[in-house]
């Protein structure tokens, strides 16, 4: 009796530790921080300069241009540079930012963000859906490598702001083939120009010592080399926070799903 009184106390002992022990391991995981989640900047118009990369005389022109391209072709482009990305890629941080702000209209889903953060040296190129045909990644990225980051390397983010607003809305209004025409110029003013004058001496030189062997043994003896040239290029979860619209500018219900093209300088 007394063995089977044991067996009866160890195997309650048992049971009511399994609960006990889930009950410790679910008030210590009640007790964890919760993953922080982004808090993205009030749209306060369409110029959110929240890293103080321009001065008041640069917001108010960039703005003008912006809302000129608005009234031109409707498509709703905003500039905003922060101070962090708060530990998120800015390909994440990008799209859903510009899906709570909502750019564009939810018809055309036509919004587009220039995004600048500075600590981070990252710069992107957000795309809503109804503009990707128009504004490639591709295309996207030839303004980024043309347009912005040659100003960011110097220092300059007024002037790589300004420039990437600039090939942004030419390409917006149809004048993509101006940007692509000055890429291709850009990237043969880096090639390295050819010396006729060397090509030219080696030539003469190698003759004159082919026609010396020639005179003198009756034969020729010849051997080449070639070189090449390589070259390379470079090419969710659902957020929620921040403030919305104020100073009588808002998105018009536009979604986005991670058009467009980054870079870092």
């Amino acid at each position: 009796m007394a063995s089977m009184a044991s067996c009866n106390m160890a195997s309650c002992n048992r049971a009511l530790r399994i609960p006990l022990l889930a009950l410790v391991v679910a008030s210590g995981l009640a007790l964890l921080p919760a993953s922080a989640e982004p808090t993205f900047p009030a749209l306060t118009g369409r110029v959110v300069d929240d890293a103080g990369l321009l001065s008041p005389e640069d917001r108010q022109a960039l703005s003008a241009e912006l809302e000129a391209l608005e009234a031109k072709s409707s498509d709703q482009l905003v500039v905003v540079t922060l101070p962090s990305l708060q530990d998120y890629a800015i390909e994440d941080f990008g799209y859903q930012l510009g899906r709570h702000w909502g750019l564009g209209t939810a018809k055309l889903d036509n919004g587009v963000l220039l995004i600048v953060a500075p600590n981070e040296r990252k710069v992107r190129i957000e795309v809503g859906y109804g503009l990707e045909p128009i504004l490639t990644d591709a295309l996207t990225r030839i303004i980024i490598e043309n347009a912005i980051l040659p100003r960011f390397r110097e220092g300059n983010f007024p002037g790589g702001i300004k420039d990437g607003v600039r090939d942004i809305a030419l390409a917006l209004t149809g004048d993509a083939a101006e940007l692509e025409a000055r890429a291709r110029a850009r990237h043969d003013a880096d090639e390295p120009a050819i010396d006729w004058f060397t090509i030219i001496f080696w030539t003469i030189i190698i003759l004159w010592v082919a026609y010396s062997l020639y005179s003198s043994t009756g034969t020729v003896s010849s051997s080449g080399r070639s070189r090449g040239r390589s070259s390379a290029s470079s090419g969710g979860s659902s957020w929620s926070s921040g403030g919305g619209s104020s100073g009588g500018f808002s998105g018009g219900g536009g979604s986005f799903g991670g058009g467009g093209s980054s870079g870092s300088w």
